[in-house]
């Protein structure tokens, strides 16, 4: 077996793929109408046992046939055997006349690159399939609209100095790469992820580590990038390091998607730099369930063993993963592997993503779904990056549908997730202290 570590999660049985009105998937996840996707039903059902995750391996494409296992778990082999162009993907997938042509458009402003890994999970006669969508160009890239920005939450004029964003009393961003194995096309830093001039010096890193240690206000620093994982191990060690040397620094926070993207970065020795570290926050940025796959719980298990504490980010994407099913089914795999889902993020409004967005009304939906059919740890935060660097607001739904006087104080008419109606006295202590006189 390529997998030995967590393979007891990897590997549980799998159970019937769907009934009648859920999620069905043949490779990848339908995407589905808007109209279709905002549907919640308030009638309670079984979702039914989770399908056991697969190995990217052992569904490499024709291309990589002769890679042996050893060779694929290198994530040296990995980053070096990326694909870049359509000539790459022939004996990968089939390309949509649609996906050609923006190959070709949105290539010019921004990169592609897809690890075999990735490729792997990919439905190879889907257009439609999430993990595509999220990896390969598409049409709707080459459109722009007046209200997108080229930086959707003013990254840049909240930066004191090259490669810091402070835009939270006690928090800060510290950019130290501009690099990533897959490049999604979601991605809200198009401006400069990719683009080789605006990569991190180690001089501009060592900038942001002085920034870091003269502001005792940031208690909270979040490496970001690109993906730091794209560093080397000593690199990445020295970044770690100065950071928990730094007495008034209390949370180290790591944003990466190589879990998704390419878990065999996840090494011993990575582990043992974040071990030394520890603790350190990982969010991770699974957005549909088909990412998942017994390499990305190898890396996941791995990390837990090294101490760190893991959370999703996952952004909500319109024909990815606007199903409230799919993010359920989402969810509660990632709890299985010891990853809480922390955020559902609304997507910015970064240029050349508009055909991924969703209505709010949606997100909304998702929520309302989720609350009574999960675990309250396996129901994220809803929130909105507010352009212009207003920060992040989070959206719940309204359950209260009524309120009428009494004499205690308000009652309040609630909606449960079954669309049942329940009322709830909110007590005024004044009336209460009244009527105890009398």
């Amino acid at each position: 077996m390529l997998l030995e570590y967590g393979a007891w999660r990897a590997d549980r049985p799998v159970g019937r793929r769907a009934r009648a009105g859920e999620t069905q998937r043949s490779g990848c996840h339908k995407a589905a109408s808007v109209a279709g996707s905002a549907r919640v039903s308030h009638q309670r059902f079984d979702p039914g046992p989770l399908p056991a995750l697969r190995s990217s391996y052992e569904r490499r494409p024709r291309r990589f046939a002769h890679i042996d296992a050893q060779t694929w778990g290198s994530w040296h082999w990995q980053h070096q055997n990326r694909l870049r162009r359509p000539e790459h993907f022939e004996d990968v997938l089939e390309l949509s006349a649609e996906e050609r042509v923006a190959f070709v458009k949105s290539a010019q402003r921004f990169r592609v690159a897809v690890t075999p890994h990735y490729a792997a999970l990919m439905a190879p006669d889907d257009p439609s399939c999430g993990v595509r969508q999220q990896g390969l160009p598409q049409p709707g890239e080459l459109q722009s609209f007046e209200f997108e920005l080229e930086d959707p939450l003013a990254e840049e004029a909240h930066m004191p100095v090259p490669g810091i964003t402070h835009r939270y009393p006690d928090r800060v961003l510290f950019y130290v790469s501009h690099h990533c194995p897959v490049y999604c096309r979601h991605c809200t830093r198009k401006r400069k992820v990719s683009d080789p001039t605006t990569a991190a010096a180690r001089d501009q890193i060592a900038q942001g580590l002085e920034y870091i240690r003269n502001t005792p206000t940031a208690r909270d620093v979040v490496v970001s990038g690109g993906d730091p994982l794209t560093l080397s191990d000593e690199r990445l060690g020295e970044i770690l390091r100065g950071l928990r040397a730094i007495e008034h620094v209390e949370v180290i926070r790591l944003g990466t998607r190589n879990p998704v993207t390419l878990p065999q970065r996840i090494t011993p020795e990575l582990c043992e730099i974040l071990r030394e570290v520890r603790p350190v926050y990982v969010h991770t940025h699974f957005n549909h369930p088909d990412e998942l796959s017994q390499e990305s719980a190898r890396a996941l298990g791995m990390l837990l063993d090294a101490g760190c504490v893991l959370g999703n980010q996952m952004v909500l994407l319109r024909g990815v993963n606007d199903r409230p099913e799919t993010v359920m089914e989402l969810n509660r795999q990632l709890l299985r592997l010891g990853c809480r889902p922390y955020y559902m993020l609304q997507c910015d409004m970064a240029q050349g993503i508009s055909h991924f967005r969703t209505p709010l009304t949606t997100g909304l939906k998702i929520m309302a779904h989720l609350r009574g059919r999960i675990g309250g740890m396996g129901v994220p935060h809803f929130v909105v990056d507010l352009p212009g660097g207003g920060g992040k607001v989070e959206l719940v739904p309204d359950h209260i549908v009524g309120t009428a006087e009494s004499p205690w104080g308000q009652v309040v008419t609630f909606s449960n997730s079954d669309g049942k109606r329940f009322e709830f006295v909110d007590v005024d202590p004044a009336r209460l202290e009244g009527d105890a006189e009398r």
